[in-house]
């Protein structure tokens, strides 16, 4: 089995394969100059990928070997006229045989028909609540999509600095949920909550866990209710969330408070959970002291084979990697640039 990395970085993409997970072969880099923002496989089989530029905006891009790409001419986009720029497309999903782009400025798009068209998620994009709606620090954005898998539905998406929505009704309605999440002073609009990672347990789809601006949480009802799981943490703030499947095993990357966003100590470490977010503990060794790079939320991931492998990759433009599920950590080959976003094919 080929185990491919698709790293996509401030200047371009690249792609680490590896046929065992311990020896890595990097190959020419794609877009050379782009943000290139998200990854996805489609429902069928091919590879979507998302860029960015400062000047000509945001684009989607299709390819059936990752080497060859073409652009989609009606990619995600407001419609036009809109006072709504879409700066960035942060994440991409495929859910049943639909897929999702989560963009910014936010919004939720769906293409029933691999990637080539694009529409409006009406009920979400122009939810009640929309004029409330405020940006966090890296903007107004959708940025994760996650779905029941026996129920595709039933549906969350986190945005920030908003909060997380979830649908049970596959799109046609939307409703906050974020109780018990510590957020905005007034939380009478119902948004105000600036949720960075999310994450769900797809055999018990009612059980998510999301890194907040403001801690780790966790509800076992579907997102109605949360609570607090940072036991075992030497800081409550971060950006990614990623759980092998396999295993139930939770990671995440802490940082020294919103304030300063740095390892904490100067240690890069990555923090798991073997007991649901019961309690935490440090993730295996292998990782660098003195180094003050961190991991944004879209650059962690899971391959979800036996045993999981775990990625991650820094704004220092390393990437690091383990192969028996976060017991010990290699660096891969390559320094990039400030990495934004990663995604795992294996084939």
């Amino acid at each position: 089995m080929t185990v491919t990395l698709a790293i996509g970085t401030s200047k371009g993409a690249f792609f680490l394969r590896s046929d065992d997970r311990h020896n890595w072969t990097l190959a020419e880099p794609a877009f050379p100059g782009w943000k290139v923002t998200a990854f996805n496989r489609t429902p069928s089989g091919e590879y979507l990928l998302a860029t960015a530029s400062n000047w000509f905006g945001a684009a989607l891009h299709r390819s059936t070997d990752l080497n060859e790409w073409e652009q989609v001419v009606t990619g995600p986009g407001w419609p036009e006229g809109s006072v709504r720029p879409l700066t960035q497309i942060w994440t991409l999903a495929s859910i049943g045989q639909r897929t999702y782009a989560g963009v910014d400025e936010a919004g939720l798009f769906v293409s029933d028909d691999d990637g080539e068209t694009w529409h409006s998620v009406e009920a979400l994009n122009e939810h009640a609540t929309r004029s409330s709606w405020e940006p966090g620090l890296g903007g107004l954005c959708a940025h994760h999509v996650v779905a029941d898998p026996g129920n595709p539905k039933r549906m969350w998406v986190g945005i920030s600095a908003v909060g997380v929505f979830r649908t049970d009704d596959g799109g046609r309605s939307w409703q906050p949920r974020n109780s018990g999440v510590t957020g905005p002073i007034d939380e009478s609009a119902g948004t105000g909550w600036c949720v960075h990672g999310l994450t769900l347990d797809p055999e018990h789809p009612e059980r998510l866990w999301r890194q907040e601006h403001t801690g780790v949480y966790r509800s076992a009802d579907a997102g109605d209710s949360w609570e607090r799981i940072e036991t075992g943490l030497p800081a409550s703030f971060g950006f990614p969330m990623v759980r092998d499947h396999r295993s139930g095993r939770l990671f995440i990357a802490p940082l020294r408070s919103d304030e300063f966003r740095l390892p904490v100590g100067g240690r890069l470490r990555i923090f798991r959970s073997d007991n649901q977010g019961d309690t935490w503990m440090e993730s295996g060794a292998g990782l660098p002291d003195q180094t003050y790079t961190t991991v944004l939320r879209g650059a962690m991931v899971a391959d979800q084979l036996n045993p999981g492998g775990v990625y991650f990759g820094t704004t220092g433009g390393a990437v690091y990697g383990s192969a028996d599920n976060g017991h010990a950590w290699d660096r891969l080959p390559g320094t990039f640039p400030r990495i934004m976003s990663l995604q795992v094919f294996a084939d």
